[in-house]
């Protein structure tokens, strides 16, 4: 690990507090010129005794600004101190978890993981037309029908044309026979040029693609191509639990990564984090931002820079050992929830690496469903699956509740049948 390490609270209340002291004080500083403020002291006490111990709220409450992408070029100089916070989250990110060399990645921490995708996509789109000259109609997004429904979204947005590549039912891995008959005919319809989005984690099953299934059939085809990984699900399990994952920037056919901190690593919401190698963001730089320094390269523009310190709390309060001993633990949960619905015969999908359960709708009566609050894969048509997530509030006193509830049922179905 080149970032990444365990600090005591008093270290981290410490860096918190320095960080704040390097930026700009809308309490204590003359600043006429920013369209922002500390948060508003009738309503948010500034002067809370509790605010010295808490580093994440106090910086909430000061409102720093973190606009821009603070690995390119220049930042605004106000806020330097909780910029410093977010290259921290991202060297730990991009180097020590998903193993690129040392400045070479831009990134930041998005409002969420579907800002993140899209900015992905917005970066590839650009970049296509800047370097090939392509047209919107020659340019096309494909990932497979499991993937989350930001990929249509920015699509949408992008006004780019969008591949749905199917999955087999009980494996959820991608049919790599209809993939490439989908990829010669996008050919043969005058596509050129792929955003190719490869899972880890999918939203409703945990499934891990496989790169490889994309890259060799594109390269086969001799198509031109971006990959990016939608870690949104897995980013904070997978690498961890799967010592010998190559789903990372070793692989240089990645260029790309999402994660998303509000979901695994319990940050709140508005942490997704996007990461990508050198010498592609800038095609994305906004030059009408003439007023903002080092202009801006993100979607979403101003936004907290109390979002970085969340996620540093956590990532260095845990160290990386404690991290995997975390992930260890849902671990074992979750192969205990796999192994009691094994002794019942009932089907579900449980990707090794992950966290997540999901069970075929046949064996899940509705009200129990219900009842635990369980995820289904459609709420409005023909549902197919239950999702579990066993997150870190999911014990196994939990777990064996839902499973002597669903044993009943089972046995009342089979005493009605027999």
């Amino acid at each position: 690990m080149y970032y990444w390490k365990k600090l005591s609270q008093e270290e981290r209340k410490n860096k918190i507090e320095q960080a704040l002291q390097n930026n700009i004080s809308f309490s204590k500083d003359i600043s006429l010129g920013y369209p922002a403020s500390k948060l508003d002291g009738q309503v948010f006490y500034d002067d809370a005794p509790f605010l010295r111990d808490a580093p994440t709220l106090q910086t909430y409450v000061a409102n720093p600004n973190n606009i821009g992408c603070h690995t390119f070029g220049d930042s605004e100089s106000a806020f330097g101190g909780t910029q410093e916070i977010e290259r921290e989250v991202l060297n730990v990110l991009a180097v020590d978890i998903f193993k690129v060399e040392p400045n070479e990645f831009d990134g930041y921490i998005a409002p969420g993981g579907t800002e993140a995708n899209i900015q992905a996509f917005w970066i590839y789109r650009n970049y296509f037309m800047n370097k090939f000259d392509a047209t919107l109609d020659e340019i096309v997004l494909i990932a497979s029908e499991d993937t989350h429904y930001s990929i249509p979204k920015g699509a949408n947005l992008l006004q780019i044309d969008r591949i749905s590549v199917p999955v087999h039912f009980e494996t959820r891995a991608i049919d790599e026979n209809k993939l490439e008959e989908l990829l010669v005919k996008a050919k043969a319809n005058g596509k050129k040029y792929f955003i190719v989005v490869s899972n880890m984690g999918t939203t409703m099953f945990g499934s891990v693609d496989n790169p490889d299934a994309y890259t060799s059939l594109l390269e086969k085809h001799q198509l031109i191509y971006k990959l990016h990984i939608d870690g949104a699900y897995g980013g904070f399990v997978y690498p961890f639990n799967n010592e010998n994952s190559v789903i990372n920037f070793s692989n240089p056919k990645i260029s790309s990564i999402t994660i998303d901190a509000h979901k695994m690593l319990q940050a709140p919401y508005g942490t997704g984090i996007f990461i990508c190698r050198k010498n592609l963001i800038e095609n994305v730089i906004t030059k009408e931002a003439k007023y903002v320094e080092g202009m801006d390269l993100t979607l979403c523009g101003s936004r907290s820079g109390a979002n970085a310190v969340a996620v540093w709390m956590i990532l260095f309060t845990y160290g990386p050992f404690g991290w995997f001993e975390k992930t260890s633990v849902l671990q074992m949960r979750t192969q205990f929830l796999c192994n009691e619905l094994d002794k019942l015969n009932v089907k579900y999908f449980r990707e090794p690496f992950m966290n997540i359960v999901t069970i075929q709708d046949e064996y899940v009566p509705k009200a129990l469903a219900k009842k635990f609050h369980l995820v289904p894969q459609e709420h409005h048509g023909e549902n197919k699956w239950y999702k579990i997530v066993v997150m870190n509030h999911v014990e196994v006193e939990h777990l064996t509740i839902f499973i002597d509830e669903l044993k009943a049922t089972i046995y009342v179905e089979e005493g009605i049948k027999n």
